[in-house]
């Protein structure tokens, strides 16, 4: 049985198991003006070890300036985890980061992290939540299923730092 918990603080990210990230696909998305356009592409993501694990949490930590987190844990093994930053904009929160791992997915998982995430950030005051996503077709797929809209206006910062992601908004009233 998976069960959601918040994790205190950035720091105990550093004392679980990585989360198996991987992910391969065929069909990338960019944003033309003012629809997605798909493209044929093979891409991959491996399995990160634990020094890639700790690096990746140093560079999402630096770059995006998360300050809330969800676990999803079978026992106590990590297998999913959402985090937030709670002010993005003035009343806009941002979905950090949101990963299943590879043996979890198709299961409910990531749709139970993003709900947990909407009402923390519906809590903190937020009308509408922000996400960067992957181009890949799973990744933009799931977004839309869930509400999120393209953004032709994407906030300049995380425009800088992810130019090739979907830039995505969701209006939580």
């Amino acid at each position: 049985m998976i069960s959601l918990r918040e994790i205190p603080s950035a720091e105990l990210l550093y004392q679980l198991n990585p989360i198996d990230v991987s992910e391969t696909g065929t069909m990338v998305y960019s944003l033309q003006v003012d629809s997605l356009a798909a493209k044929p592409e093979t891409w991959q993501r491996p399995v990160p070890n634990l020094v890639e694990w700790h690096a990746y949490l140093d560079e999402w930590a630096e770059r995006l300036h998360w300050d809330a987190f969800v676990g999803a844990f079978n026992d106590d093994e990590l297998v999913g985890l959402a985090s937030m930053r709670r002010n993005l904009a003035p009343d806009m929160a941002q979905l950090t980061t949101l990963h299943v791992s590879q043996a979890y997915r198709r299961q409910g998982i990531a749709s139970r992290l993003l709900q947990e995430i909407i009402r923390m950030a519906r809590q903190s005051g937020a009308a509408r939540l922000y996400v960067s996503a992957t181009p890949s077709e799973s990744a933009v797929r799931f977004y839309m299923s869930q509400g999120f809209q393209p953004t032709a206006t994407p906030d300049p910062t995380q425009f800088v730092l992810e130019p090739e992601d979907i830039h995505m908004i969701m209006n939580l009233e």
